[in-house]
């Protein structure tokens, strides 16, 4: 994720930035600014006819009706797509919360020594790293800290890194129960904050691994396509060449929200405006390592 001072307006404006879809849609801009050359010298060649031309100026009529109809899909595009980002960003942080959490409650029922302490210490930030790697499709075995050989086994056998570590969180808080180190009411207490952890991975899957219908992403891409296409047809013989430079930056702006609503609705992955889950689970561990 991007950190910026949203103040600086000069800097957003003249600079092409990492996630700029400028760079992305270059080529394009450049197959449809030569397309709208080619449209404009035909039209203004060979389109003699006074009837013709004013047939040809009334498709105008149809790309102002159309673009009232595609500005409204682009909101909805956009809305459903940032709506996804943000629930992402509240399970994170629900998270942080519940790791913070089950590491207070630990603290305050474990004796002070207690070899747990070091285990959990490690063992609750490393479920954050396994659940951030989880959605990216990655395992690093080399992030997991305090882990056993025989642990560590266990999680590369493993198809489902973070329900291994919930699974060993939860046979170690029963272990502290039948050591009587934990009473029932704590082992009841500390397995609802545990169920919060599951809880959290599923909602993250469910964002990732259910992305928008694919049929209403396909109408949108043909329509701003042949609405794109269309647009030299009308405005040529009011404005002559300079059809060109408009229907690239028209392209460009509609282009660009579909890029955009494309990157943030899956927000767990590497792209710049996605999620800082790395940095949400280093403060983790940081927060964690402090606690206990």
């Amino acid at each position: 994720m991007i950190n910026y001072n949203p103040r600086e307006w000069f800097t957003f404006i003249f600079r092409i930035h990492k996630a700029d879809t400028v760079k992305k849609l270059f080529p394009m801009f450049i197959a449809i600014a030569v397309y709208s050359a080619v449209i404009a010298w035909l039209e203004l060649q060979f389109v003699r006819s006074q009837v013709d031309r004013d047939h040809l100026k009334n498709i105008s009529y149809m790309h102002g009706l159309l673009g009232f109809v595609i500005s409204l899909l682009l909101v909805f595009r956009t809305n459903t797509a940032y709506d996804r980002w943000w629930e992402g960003r509240r399970q994170w942080g629900a998270l942080v919360n519940g790791s913070r959490n089950f590491a207070l409650k630990l603290h305050a029922m474990l004796p002070t020594g207690h070899p747990a302490r070091a285990w959990f210490r490690h063992m609750i930030p490393n479920y954050a790293h396994a659940l951030k790697d989880h959605l990216r499709g990655e395992f690093h075995p080399l992030k997991m800290e305090g882990l056993s050989h025989d642990e560590l086994q266990q999680l590369q056998g493993g198809k489902h890194v973070p329900n291994q570590i919930a699974s060993l969180l939860l046979s170690k808080t029963n272990e502290l129960y039948r050591d009587q180190t934990l009473t029932g009411d704590q082992l009841i207490l500390l397995n609802t904050q545990l169920d919060t952890f599951t809880d959290i991975c599923g909602a993250c899957e469910r964002i990732k691994n259910t992305p928008i219908p694919f049929s209403y992403s396909v109408f949108l891409k043909k329509f701003i396509f042949f609405y794109v296409m269309t647009l030299p047809l009308g405005y040529v013989f009011g404005l002559g060449y300079l059809v060109v430079p408009m229907v690239v930056f028209i392209f460009y702006v509609l282009a660009s929200l579909e890029l955009i609503a494309e990157e943030i609705e899956d927000p767990f992955g590497q792209d710049a405006n996605d999620l800082p889950t790395e940095t949400i689970s280093a403060n983790i561990r940081k927060h964690v390592e402090e606690i206990l």
